[in-house]
């Protein structure tokens, strides 16, 4: 199926290899390039795109702000997002129909991305379009709330503080009331008093209370090793390799999300 596609990115280069890969597939001709929100909506209401692959942070408008406004359209565009956020992003966005890729693309990568969109638009010829908007409204939002969940935490090292961001952490662990965070290069105290204080802080989708005193970033398990009862330690990616156990409530998540 040929599609029509508008690359939006506020970077030349990466416009440039961006439509270089689009090219590759054969079946996909860009019909312009924008390189700031605003000339996206311009270009995207003059050329009608069956396809827009979309940065997020841009001048103008951002990412996001572009494809709410595609939202308003009783016929809009597939959107993918291109962009260069940290790999726990990934997984919230991917779905079968609107497709969220992380710098540098690979090519497969964006094969599989393109072909998703073309059996959206197929199947949204065959019937009416609200469910489409519906998943790029809840996609949009979900951006949206990482967005805002991507802060800097303040981690206390000896007498000094120093600013982490919050995918930079591995894990934290509470002991003697004290919350322990621990990041690929230090480990030291945060200034929230609970475990829950820093979870409202951090991606739920990304950080997960596996025990009541331990709270880890999923995208940094290491290895995952069956213990008794068919529980599971975690093995973290920090030097330390530190084993953290998973409480028997979340075994069940645990497995589930790996398949296990």
């Amino acid at each position: 199926m040929d599609l029509r596609a508008v690359v939006v990115d506020d970077e030349q280069l990466a416009r440039d290899e961006l439509c270089f890969l689009l090219d590759q597939l054969g079946h996909v001709h860009i019909v312009a390039q924008a390189g700031n929100g605003l000339e996206a909506v311009r270009l995207i209401d003059e050329f009608n795109p069956d396809l827009v692959l979309l940065d997020v942070q841009m001048p103008g408008l951002t990412g996001f702000e572009v494809a709410r406004q595609l939202l308003a359209r009783q016929a809009a565009p597939e959107v993918i997002f291109v962009t260069a956020f940290d790999q726990y992003a990934i997984e919230a966005f991917e779905v079968n129909a609107v497709d969220y890729l992380l710098k540098p693309v690979e090519l497969s990568r964006l094969q599989q991305a393109v072909e998703r969109a073309a059996r959206r638009i197929v199947s949204d010829r065959a019937v009416a379009k609200p469910l489409a908007n519906e998943d790029l409204e809840r996609i949009v939002q979900l951006i949206a709330n990482r967005q805002s969940r991507r802060e800097r935490l303040a981690v206390k090292v000896g007498e000094r503080f120093i600013l982490v961001s919050a995918d930079e952490i591995m894990f934290a662990s509470l002991s003697n009331d004290v919350i322990t965070i621990v990041t690929g290069t230090l480990s030291g105290a945060s200034n929230y008093r609970t475990l829950d204080e820093l979870q409202e802080r951090l991606d739920p989708n990304v950080f997960w209370r596996v025990h009541r005193s331990h709270l880890v970033n999923i995208n940094k398990i290491k290895e995952i090793v069956p213990w008794f009862s068919r529980n599971y330690i975690l093995k973290m990616k920090d030097p330390k390799s530190t084993e953290i156990p998973v409480s028997r409530s979340q075994t069940k998540r645990l497995r589930e999300y790996l398949r296990l």
